[in-house]
């Protein structure tokens, strides 16, 4: 396992609060409530280890085959529907949406090879991530990759702790099936929108692990 780059001055900023806290509550209450001391230790230290967890980069064996779509998100599957979409295509697709809790590995990944041909950030609200708003009000960066299969939209999407999205594509660019290509901070979502004729893999409410699951076969 290794610490995502974005976790750095995240982990960084709270070992120091972790530190100068715990010298306080040591200097000052170990010697009438020692025990208080050592409660507020365990639960800050939980805290703690659960931030560098956040960041984790657990090591997989991913799944490539060009003839399958990938999940881009570790989480559980919330939404499998036909929506028309207004964005980009302009007409009717399959929406698979992944769920990311903050215990989640929120790297995301790309579910297919090919060329970067829309790049688009939007701002927006913070709407919890299962609200189904959240697909085309929330704050997201939606991303289409196009190869000669055809091309999928997947849309990472900020939820009520999510405040940041990193996203690493841009429009011309070649990427590789189950590489990184982008981080969400603090429990988010990612929608995937599939052509009608895409085979779904997945079912609702099933746990999946990005790179690794198949969401859909062309």
């Amino acid at each position: 396992m290794t610490i995502h780059r974005e976790g750095y001055k995240t982990i960084a900023i709270t070992a120091l609060v972790f530190g100068i806290f715990n010298l306080a509550s040591f200097t000052f209450l170990s010697a009438s409530l020692p025990w208080l001391a050592m409660v507020l230790f365990a639960v800050t230290l939980f805290l703690f280890l659960f931030i560098i967890s956040f960041f984790r980069i657990p090591a997989r064996t991913h799944t490539f085959d060009d003839n399958k779509i990938i999940c881009p998100a570790d989480g559980k599957v919330v939404v499998i529907e036909e929506i028309t979409d207004v964005e980009y295509f302009k007409d009717r697709r399959i929406q698979v949406s992944i769920f990311m809790s903050p215990a989640n590995v929120h790297v995301n990944r790309n579910p297919v090879s090919g060329e970067v041909v829309y790049n688009q950030y939007h701002k927006g609200k913070y709407l919890v991530a299962w609200h189904p708003k959240s697909s085309t009000e929330n704050e997201r960066w939606s991303v289409v990759t196009r190869n000669a299969h055809g091309e999928v939209l997947f849309k990472q999407i900020a939820g009520a702790l999510a405040k940041r999205i990193c996203n690493y594509t841009k429009v011309g660019q070649t990427v590789k099936q189950g590489d990184e290509y982008g981080f969400i901070k603090f429990g988010s979502r990612v929608d995937v929108l599939l052509p009608l004729t895409a085979k779904i893999d997945v079912q609702l409410n099933q746990v999946v692990q990005g790179g690794v699951t198949v969401l859909a076969s062309w």
